[in-house]
């Protein structure tokens, strides 16, 4: 099974929930950017408090920002034996660091994973994790200018992906346990 992959889709596709699957699957790291700016706001920490003015907005967190924070989890010990990213990358011109990235590292990703799902099912899903959650960066607004964002910037990366014959799709909809078989099977290189 691939051990290089980055999961994409749009929020509240079960992205965050299938990378740590795969991940204990795989044995190795799940990235996700939103975990690391959250764990940052939390402390309080100068990242946090800047991450926070964009994210309490709904705006995504600046390239060079988030940039320099993946060079430097990719470069860690536990990333050497593979890793799976969440959220990263989101934006072309992150596609063209992370490629900078992973060359530094002498490294290829295995395959990019995209989770599927329409956009009220998201909706729903969204807000019911900020009910239950109670996470600050789910209002309806920032929701909803999240999905756009996506639908603008990272939804056009998957044919970028799928033209280097990397990108699956796999229907985020079911269970937590029939998604992930999905995913398990998409993840999986062809024989």
């Amino acid at each position: 099974m691939s051990s290089r992959l980055v999961i994409m889709g749009p929020q509240g596709a079960g992205k965050g929930t299938q990378a740590q699957r795969l991940a204990e699957r795989l044995g190795v790291p799940a990235i996700s950017t939103g975990d690391i700016f959250r764990a940052n706001i939390k402390g309080g920490t100068e990242l946090g408090v800047l991450a926070q003015s964009y994210t309490s907005k709904g705006d995504l967190v600046p390239d060079e920002v988030t940039n320099a924070m993946v060079r430097d989890r990719l470069g860690q010990s536990d990333a050497a034996g593979g890793f799976i990213l969440d959220g990263y990358p989101r934006n072309a011109a992150q596609v063209v660091e992370l490629d900078d990235i992973l060359t530094s590292l002498g490294v290829a990703l295995d395959r990019v994973v995209e989770l599927t799902a329409d956009r009220s099912e998201l909706l729903t899903r969204l807000r019911q994790r900020a009910e239950t959650e109670g996470r600050e960066d789910d209002t309806e607004e920032a929701i909803a200018r999240r999905l756009d964002i996506y639908a603008e910037q990272t939804a056009p990366l998957t044919s970028a992906y799928a033209e280097r014959g990397l990108l699956v799709r796999v229907d985020g909809i079911g269970t937590i346990d029939e998604v992930t078989a999905r995913v398990v099977a998409a993840s999986t290189p062809a024989a």
